[in-house]
């Protein structure tokens, strides 16, 4: 049982999650028989994985604050790993949407729009720099202000492009908005707990 509950903790969560995903988008891909329909549905398969990872990365911290208990503090202790599951997940989702390229060009620029490569390619440069920050030698490297800057700059910017993604679908398939309350649910106890924490300094000060 011990040995059990260590996989679900540090980099071992990691690459479970992450094993996960790669299986899932195999088993989705295959059961389409690795045509466009089954690299679509990969698609949007990464992508809610990818939501609900940065989701609990992202409020990790505000989470526990507000409600302390063996949930949060898991997701708290976890959140660096995490935050890398997402990384890997969102790998698979840019393999995936470049297989759509491969497999069906017109239906990939029907789909994508050169606004998309380039928004979302500096999505994904932060994701990476995030990721390279993520061990204790690189964090040290560039010392703690500037690795705040960059995963609070990273984070909202990923933050806004998932808002982004998901709302912009909503017109169309109304269950889109469902994600949107979430990523707004999750942006209101970051800035609620940011708030209570000024408070609270202002008032030792």
């Amino acid at each position: 049982m011990r040995r059990f509950a260590d996989v679900l903790n540090s980099w071992s969560l990691t690459g479970l999650l992450a094993l996960a995903i790669v299986l899932m988008a195999l088993a989705i891909a295959a059961y389409h028989g690795f045509e466009v329909e089954g690299v679509r549905a990969v698609i949007r398969a990464t992508a809610r994985t990818s939501l609900a990872l940065f989701c609990l990365a992202f409020s990790a911290s505000a989470a526990l604050a507000f409600w302390p208990n063996a949930w949060t503090r898991w997701q708290r202790r976890n959140r660096r790993y995490l935050g890398v599951a997402f990384a890997a997940s969102h790998g698979v989702h840019a393999v995936a949407i470049a297989s759509l390229a491969l497999v069906s060009p017109p239906l990939f620029r029907e789909a994508v729009a050169p606004a998309m490569l380039i928004f979302g390619g500096i999505g994904y440069g932060f994701i990476l720099l995030m990721v390279a920050t993520s061990f204790d030698r690189t964090a040290r490297l560039i010392g703690g202000r500037a690795w705040r800057l960059l995963h609070l700059t990273g984070a909202s910017y990923l933050w806004l492009a998932f808002v982004n993604s998901f709302a912009s679908r909503a017109a169309a398939h109304p269950l889109y908005w469902a994600p949107v309350a979430l990523l707004v649910a999750v942006m209101l106890l970051r800035v609620g707990n940011w708030y209570v924490l000024r408070r609270v300094r202002a008032q030792a000060a």
